[in-house]
């Protein structure tokens, strides 16, 4: 199990490569969001909101209103981030659940 530093780091890297991507997606991509993901095995969360391409203001805590919400292990997180899980193999056999509107869902995936 990954303590909730790693998994914070994991976001952040996540948030800085996005960040990288940015003007590539901008374009392609118009989604402002609030995010949150809820870490299950160290009930913990995290959020942020997803705005120009970049995941800004990331921060502990969840956020119950968020629009897009991620929940996950610790150890699946960090594959996800990491590219060692494929996003929709992890939906599909439940070791990743996303709520959000099928259209943000669609973005989302251009976006990663």
């Amino acid at each position: 199990m990954a303590s909730v530093d790693e998994c914070r780091q994991a976001l952040q890297d996540l948030a800085a490569r996005l960040d990288r991507n940015a003007d590539a997606v901008r374009e392609r991509v118009d989604l402002e969001r609030t995010l949150a993901c809820r870490v299950t095995d160290l009930g913990t969360a995290f959020h942020g909101r997803l705005a120009d391409g970049r995941l800004l203001d990331l921060a502990d805590g969840d956020d119950p209103k968020a629009k897009i919400g991620l929940s996950t292990s610790s150890d699946d997180l960090l594959a996800l981030v990491r590219g060692e899980l494929d996003v929709t193999k992890a939906i599909a056999s439940r070791r990743v659940s996303i709520k959000a509107n099928p259209f943000d869902l669609m973005k989302l995936r251009k976006l990663l």
